[in-house]
This record gives structure tokens, C-alpha cells and sequence, in this order.
């Protein structure tokens, strides 16, 4: 299903549409790929958020780098 809308850009979304459409996209291409793209990198970082959440909640996670932390300490040559 497609849907028009309409848009005010300002000089920031001009430039970027510019560059879009400078490799070859058409205008409606361009603004479709920018939202699809912008979506796409709102969902990978919440995925990574969750991750680093899960991953700081976890204990046995944590003593494990925290005894790779001591053993790479000990292997470190003396200063």
C-alpha cells in the first residue's frame, strides 16, 4: 500500500536528499531508503542496549571477565 505525504525539509534534510538522489536514487527512493535506514539503526542500537543490559546482569558473565582481566593483568609485562 503507498501513502503520499508531504514534508517541509529543512536545509540539513535538503543536503542529505541531495546526496541521496546524487547517486542515482529518485526523490521518493531517497526518502523511503532514509526512513527504512533510519528505523533500521533505531532497532540495532535498542538491540545493543538490551544486550549490554542483559549482558551487565548477568553474574557469571561479569566474574568471567573479570578473571580474564586479572589474567591478562598478570601476563602483562612489568613497566
Amino acid at each position: 500500500m503507498s501513502e503520499l505525504i508531504s514534508v517541509r525539509l529543512d536545509d540539513d534534510a535538503q543536503r542529505a536528499l541531495a546526496e541521496l538522489e546524487a547517486t542515482g536514487l529518485s526523490r521518493s527512493e531517497a526518502v523511503r531508503h532514509g526512513l527504512v535506514t533510519a528505523a533500521q539503526r533505531l532497532r540495532d542500537r535498542q538491540r545493543l542496549i538490551d544486550e549490554v543490559a542483559e549482558l551487565a546482569s548477568d553474574e557469571a558473565d561479569r566474574g568471567e571477565a573479570a578473571a580474564v582481566s586479572s589474567m591478562m593483568e598478570d601476563l602483562r609485562a612489568p613497566s
